[in-house]
């Protein structure tokens, strides 16, 4: 997954000037990114502050790490059932 050049403060930052009145695209222009980016950290990022949106992103993390775990555990089951001989 690709690293996005703004923190998750940056844009939360970005998202209040854009409540506090200042238009989309002017504060897409000031901060460089595209409107579209800017409403899908909308979509993602809206209504929370900076330790919500840290909190989020460490939840994601530990979600994906618990996923690989789970998918070796599925591996090493099926290996054990084809190293035994047993059918489905």
């Amino acid at each position: 997954m690709r690293k996005s050049r703004f923190t998750e403060q940056q844009i939360i930052g970005f998202l209040k000037q854009a409540e506090s009145g200042l238009p989309v695209k002017e504060v897409c222009r000031q901060g460089g990114f595209s409107e579209p980016t800017f409403y899908k950290w909308r979509s993602k990022y809206g209504g929370m502050e900076a330790d919500e949106a840290r909190r989020l992103k460490d939840l994601e993390v530990e979600n994906s790490r618990l996923k690989k775990l789970l998918a070796e555990a599925h591996l090493d089951l099926e290996a054990l059932k084809v190293g035994f001989g047993v059918k489905r």
